[in-house]
């Protein structure tokens, strides 16, 4: 979950590593660290516990020298707590050498037990340093060869990880590897660029090249040399980034998540974009993929955190549209109860990286037992694109706020458009015309509830901040999103939310209702079902004659639930399908509203990363 980054080129390094940490911190910020080769062939390095603004002040108090050689890292912590002699770059071969490492080495106990007997003395209490002080031994033992050396170091690791490393030595050289973690190559004039996202130097170049499993990649200013871990050439896959420098900040905007709450609009009409023709879902990446989707009869979507709750969106979707049974499995726990799958069952798999490991892992397995896979991703040259038989990209644009938004919002429009997709497909639907009219809708929609309700919602959540619990209720296509509503609660507010299914509320989680207990309600459309509406209305019955403080988020003039409700957040009239994807933003409003009333970091939240990369 780290962030690296490294450069070789014309230019001093240090302020390019600077700015390319910043745009990579929402991987990790609790502390970070450059590495430079100055002009004279001498290492210089600096590294500080903390948020990179830490870093960044102690180097403007005493700049490191100029050199344009260079590596950078932004930490999130597994082996070793957040302190300054953790935090990376690395050192070894008497300080000539700097490594840094995104990933966990998972046989680094047996390493570092090797390293003390032959006399290494360890500074730190990380697993990266073990890599750091095996390199420098292999490096001392061949002659002086750093891309020989970390050949040999690689092959002996056992994990996940992306290294960098450079030496004193070969100033205008950087040695990268990955293995189940992620690592871009960035292609300049003169210069070249790595790192763990496209983001770490998107602002120099948009032409990059994806670097696959098990390989190894060597950059100088005038050359890129990419080989596999036996030492064999390798020809990198090319791919221009669709989005530049602009997009990933926060352009005047309050946080990033605040600017990315705002653009779900747009990021539901770019997913959405070129894959509607002719008043039918057709989705360019999928043509010929026809046999992706005959002859199942099970699809598994597979995913982690608030991927999960898209996925179960999906769920309704596809069964609905295309008339096969849909599991939605955790990633985590997918390939560790042994299900049961094979050529008949299509695998999807959501995420918003490409580079989840617990899912990417997830995808390894399906594809060991023969399962048909297709992940729905927003990142190019991402690691499960590259592991699945075909993907879907949502063109969401950078997500920078480790609390998802407008990705997930992608994600479930790329579902729907999935779903309609293989009921075509399939035979499954005679005629789509009015679901895929839902779907272009969707957008000016969006649009409509940012505009109506950020004002109702924000005012909401300040009379709020001192709540200290709030429950989430929702039925069919409202379930997940309760679920959805009560972790971005937890994330960036830090205070205790449930989400439920409605139904459930009298089997149990009745009893936390008390006197003025919040409890958002998720009401579905009268239209599409009265039963499930009078369902819900009847939940609501239920809880307000206990006392709980009812807010209730329901369509435009839906009138049987106003005489219940405490407050009442109105969306738009929308297919039940498409009910989601309006109910979801008043609740990220709310969340992302009521953190800031309580003077907390909504971009950056305690103990969480961007992109989870180990297991």
């Amino acid at each position: 979950m780290c962030g690296i980054v490294g450069y070789v080129g014309p230019r001093p390094s240090q302020d390019i590593l600077l700015a390319g940490l910043a745009r990579l911190e929402y991987r990790g910020y609790d502390s970070a660290g450059v590495a430079v080769i100055d002009g004279d062939g001498s290492l210089g390095m600096r590294k500080k516990a903390g948020k990179l603004a830490v870093l960044r002040d102690s180097l403007a108090d005493a700049p490191l020298p100029d050199g344009s050689t260079g590596i950078g890292h932004t930490r999130w912590a597994t082996h070793g707590g957040p302190t300054d002699v953790n935090a990376h770059p690395h050192l070894a071969d008497d300080d000539k050498l700097a490594l840094i490492h995104n990933g966990i080495i998972e046989n680094f106990s047996a390493l570092r037990e090797e390293l003390l007997a032959d006399g290494v003395v360890f500074r730190s209490e990380t697993d990266t340093e073990v890599a750091a002080a095996l390199l420098g031994r292999e490096y001392a033992g061949n002659g002086g060869d750093l891309e020989l050396a970390f050949r040999s170091v690689v092959n002996r690791l056992e994990g996940a990880f992306t290294l960098l490393a450079m030496h004193q030595d070969h100033p205008g050289l950087v040695v990268g590897a990955r293995r189940n973690s992620p690592l871009v190559i960035g292609l300049g004039e003169g210069e070249n660029f790595l790192g763990s996202d496209v983001a770490a130097f998107i602002e120099h170049t948009r032409k990059a090249l994806a670097i696959g499993q098990d390989q190894i990649v060597s950059i100088t200013p005038d050359a890129v040399t990419v080989v596999d871990f036996a030492g064999t050439p390798v020809q990198p896959e090319p791919f221009d980034v669709s989005w530049d420098a602009a997009a990933a900040e926060k352009g005047g905007w309050s946080s990033f998540m605040a600017k990315e709450v705002a653009e779900q609009p747009e990021a539901v009409a770019n997913t959405i974009r070129g894959r509607i023709q002719d008043g039918q879902v057709v989705i360019p990446e999928l043509d010929g993929l026809d046999e992706l989707f005959l002859g199942i009869n099970r699809v598994i979507i597979t995913a982690c955190g608030t991927a999960s709750y898209a996925a179960l969106v999906g769920k309704y979707a596809i069964e609905q549209w295309a008339r096969v049974a849909v599991d939605v499995e955790l990633a985590h726990e997918f390939r560790y109860r042994d299900p049961v799958i094979g050529a008949d069952t299509l695998v999807v798999s959501i995420s918003q990286s490409g580079e989840t490991m617990d899912t990417l892992m997830a995808v390894k397995y399906a594809r060991e037992r023969g399962a048909r896979t297709l992940s729905i991703c927003n990142t190019q040259g991402a690691t499960i694109p590259r592991e699945s038989d075909a993907v879907v990209y949502t063109h969401a644009g950078p997500e920078v706020a480790v609390a998802s938004t407008k990705a997930f919002s992608a994600q479930i429009t790329a579902l729907l458009l999935l779903g309609l997709h293989m009921g075509r497909v399939r035979g499954a639907v005679a005629d789509a015309s009015v679901d895929v009219a839902e779907l272009a809708a969707l957008p000016e929609k969006i649009a409509s509830v940012l505009e109506g309700e950020q004002e109702h919602v924000t005012q909401l959540a300040g009379w709020m901040a001192d709540t200290r619990s709030v429950l989430f209720l929702g039925r069919h296509v409202g379930y997940p999103i309760a679920l959805e509503g009560a972790l971005k609660l937890k994330e960036i507010s830090y205070i205790h939310a449930e989400g439920f299914a409605a139904g459930e509320l009298k089997h149990g989680p009745i009893a936390l209702i008390e006197p003025g207990q919040p409890v958002f309600v998720l009401v579905p459309s009268p239209r599409h079902s009265a039963l499930v509406h009078s369902k819900v209305v009847s939940n609501i019955q239920e809880i307000r004659a206990r006392g709980a403080r009812v807010i209730v988020i329901a369509e435009v003039g839906d009138a049987a639930v106003l005489p219940f409700a405490d407050e009442v957040i109105h969306i738009p009239l929308a297919g039940a399908m498409f009910e989601p994807l309006l109910a979801v933003v008043p609740l990220q409003i709310f969340a992302m509203a009521l953190a800031t009333a309580k003077g907390l970091d909504v971009d950056q939240p305690r103990n969480l990363a961007k992109s989870v990369t180990v297991e």
